[in-house]
């Protein structure tokens, strides 16, 4: 996974985004789906980010401080608004991740076909059955303008033929 600190263009705002690849980012931008969690702008970029540097290997890591104590390491490279406690956001997205992973236990992945497969389903030409994939903007919003109740994950999913 990568992550990247994300910024819409109308206000501003910085927010953080994960993705399976550079190149996942890329095509949902480019798609059109991603959106600004605060005001809903979906013109969304990259914000400018600090590197990551590990320490040198050679290097004495010192002893974690207690919980409370002014550590920041593990949660540094988290842009966080004031007053947002960093280590409740981190455990808020980690259930959020392992939620979105339960709700698709039972889900078939159907890559492409999720727009076609949706609509048949919605009209009853097939059997209906949870299903997950891949739509771009224009395909999302016709589905849902057309009363099919579809809605984005939270997180990247890897399609099965791309895992190890």
């Amino acid at each position: 996974m990568i992550v990247f600190d994300l910024r819409c263009r109308s206000a501003g705002h910085v927010f953080e985004g994960w993705f399976s690849s550079s190149g996942d980012f890329e095509q949902q931008q480019k798609n059109g789906l991603m959106t600004c969690p605060i005001c809903g702008d979906t013109a969304v970029e990259k914000a400018v980010m600090a590197p990551a540097v590990a320490p040198k290997g050679n290097r004495a890591v010192p002893a974690r401080a207690p919980a409370g104590a002014g550590d920041q390491r593990a949660t540094r490279d988290i842009p966080m608004s004031a007053g947002v406690d960093p280590e409740k956001a981190v455990r808020l997205m980690q259930a959020l991740a392992s939620a979105q992973a339960d709700a698709l236990k039972g889900s078939e992945w159907v890559g492409g076909r999720f727009a076609d497969l949706a609509r048949a389903m919605h009209y009853g030409e097939t059997d209906t059955r949870p299903i997950h994939g891949q739509v771009d903007g224009e395909a999302a919003r016709s589905l849902i303008e057309e009363g099919i109740e579809v809605a984005p994950l939270l997180f990247p999913v890897v399609p099965p033929e791309a895992q190890n």
